[in-house]
């Protein structure tokens, strides 16, 4: 499903049962689960089914640059198991990168993309984690 961010930014999200391994609209995948088994360029998170990222700074990291990337303009999927976990909480994540305050940034992604995505109140917090980490990394730069 396409995702467009308040700043315009679109991003690609998908559950695994959706992979298509032949795409010409992907120019980089972020995956949450290995199960994707990309064979294109893309980057896996070590992110447990129903958890939070094994190292925090580190998936922080790769959800940023993969927004960076879509908001150059390549083509950007991301995606886990089922689509609404993890990739709900990566959503949030990106669209407070869009703008989105923090506080809505979980009740955008349920309405802008699925009403199920992020689907427990630990991945609720990681997005305001994240927010502070991401905040903390500009104001240190």
């Amino acid at each position: 499903m396409d995702v467009r961010f308040p700043d315009g930014t679109l991003v690609r999200a998908f559950a695994l049962s959706e992979r298509k391994a032949e795409n010409p609209d992907r120019d980089y995948g972020l995956y949450f689960d290995p199960a994707w088994r990309p064979t294109w360029e893309a980057d896996v998170v070590e992110w447990e089914d129903f958890g939070l990222p094994r190292d925090y700074e580190s998936a922080a990291e790769q959800i940023r640059q993969a927004f960076l990337r879509a908001k150059q303009g390549q083509r950007v999927e991301i995606g886990c198991i089922g689509g609404l976990g993890r990739t709900g909480t990566a959503l949030a994540c990106m669209a407070i990168l869009a703008g989105v305050p923090v506080d809505q940034a979980v009740s955008w992604v349920r309405a802008n993309y699925s009403p199920h995505a992020v689907e427990n109140p630990a991945q609720e917090r990681w997005v305001r984690w994240f927010a502070g980490y991401i905040q903390g990394r500009a104001i240190s730069q």
